[in-house]
């Protein structure tokens, strides 16, 4: 038995048997060559993503503890609970079948409100309202399936929640896909000996699940882009700026339901925390301030992509660099900016065709478009270099019959067709200045 945070846990007792016997977890799983003959082969297809195919690593180098991070994860509370305090099944044992017999469980935080819980109560009441744990992508599956919300997510098809799980599920876990194990998109297996880490890391955890729309923007990989100026200048990491409480959830709930999107955070950290007093510190904060989110002028092109048969085809539309100006397509949260970047995203009607959906029933529910924060941020861009004023890089004006700069900006044109009744509320057509002459 061991005390932690003044709740008794059972726990097993830890002793390698120096001639190499495997009659316990620990001994199996530090024992690399016995590892190798006892493994089960995988059975699942590989997992992709938006990023690519996830690293491969061999089965039984996901469940290898050792190295570094295994000793440091031997000096910790976490080891004292024991491989059956949080696991369960059965210690003791040579036996591979009986030690993960009974109430075994591969990924403990699956079940975080009673194993996580004992310890961490605060953290998992607010995990319950967390997008890390798929609150949003729920809603958005249901919503378009024609129900309510995530709360109703239990009520679709086997097939619905079978799409989940190999597609969304990928990066939306729980605690340990975070803190112990990497995501699956990441290859999966123990992060580091099986060492808790405090804060995740950001190359092999936060970056794998943000690729293409977080990571590769953040250390300007997509073509044509710098490394976001928090990196270079402050080598920030995410958790610089995304604390744990704000992962973690809000812990709020509106008439039942959780946060409905991450914008709608109370924690969610904003420019001006950092950037104090810059509201009219030159002429276009001064005019344009409470306008729009600073990304608008101090972001690069970012990469977006559309119209995915999850796990089929891919994405028909293919992933393109660009950058769009829209209507704020979520004004009740992000109150009193007008205008927006929006991010083309991968919603289509027939996403889940491979799951036995041929069409979603309420796909236009949501835009094809939404409200993004690019991690690409430099002081000068093509929208606050050269030029005396803002018209030269951003308004819109007509020269000699051509419209200049109206490639920035989201028109009805730029859809197809199945995207307009969704999206066309959020476009600029007939929304734009007068006095642009447009």
């Amino acid at each position: 038995m061991v005390l932690i945070g003044g709740t008794l846990i059972l726990s097993s007792c830890y002793k390698e048997d120096p001639d190499g016997a495997v009659a316990s977890c620990e001994s199996c799983h530090t024992n690399y060559a016995h590892l190798q003959e006892v493994y089960s082969p995988d059975t699942a297809a590989a997992v992709g993503g938006c990023g690519g195919d996830a690293p491969h690593y061999e089965p039984y180098d996901r469940v290898y503890m050792g190295g570094a991070g295994f000793e440091e994860y031997k000096t910790s509370g976490h080891y004292a609970v024991g491989c059956v305090g949080c696991h369960g099944g059965v210690d003791g044992t040579a036996n591979k079948k009986h030690a993960h017999s009974g109430n075994f469980l591969r990924h403990p935080s699956e079940d975080y409100e009673n194993k996580c819980g004992i310890c961490h109560k605060e953290v998992t009441d607010d995990f319950k309202t967390s997008l890390h744990n798929g609150t949003g992508q729920k809603r958005k599956v249901t919503i378009r399936a024609g129900l309510a919300g995530p709360h109703e997510f239990d009520q679709l098809s086997e097939h619905h929640k079978e799409g989940y799980e190999a597609n969304c599920a990928t990066c939306h876990g729980t605690c340990g896909n975070c803190h112990v194990v990497r995501p699956k998109i990441a290859g999966g297996g123990l992060n580091a000996g099986h060492n808790f880490t405090r804060s995740a890391d950001m190359l092999t955890v936060c970056i794998s699940c943000h690729t293409s729309r977080g990571g590769h923007a953040y250390l300007g990989v997509s073509p044509g882009t710098k490394p976001d100026v928090h990196l270079t200048k402050a080598g920030f990491t995410c958790m610089d700026c995304h604390e744990g409480h704000e992962l973690h959830g809000d812990g709020e709930y509106t008439d039942g339901q959780p946060v409905q999107q991450r914008y709608a955070y109370k924690e969610l950290p904003t420019c001006d925390e950092c950037h104090t007093n810059i509201s009219d510190d030159n002429i276009y904060h001064s005019v344009h301030f409470e306008d729009f989110n600073c990304q608008v002028c101090h972001s690069q092109n970012y990469n977006n992509c559309g119209s995915c048969h999850v796990h089929g085809e891919g994405a028909r539309v293919p992933a393109y660099m660009d950058y769009k100006i829209a209507m704020n397509p979520i004004p009740d949260v992000k109150k009193g900016f007008k205008f927006a970047l929006v991010r083309r995203t991968l919603g289509a009607p027939d996403n889940w065709k491979e799951y036995g959906l041929e069409e979603y029933e309420n796909f236009d529910a949501f835009p094809t478009y939404n409200y993004t924060t690019p991690h690409n941020i430099l002081r000068w861009t093509a929208r606050t270099e050269g030029g005396s004023s803002c018209s030269s890089n951003c308004h819109m004006k007509n020269v000699d019959g051509e419209v200049v700069n109206k490639n920035l900006f989201l028109f009805e044109e730029n859809l197809l067709d199945w995207e307009k009744g969704a999206t066309t509320k959020i476009t600029v057509d007939g929304k734009l200045p007068s006095s642009w002459g447009i």
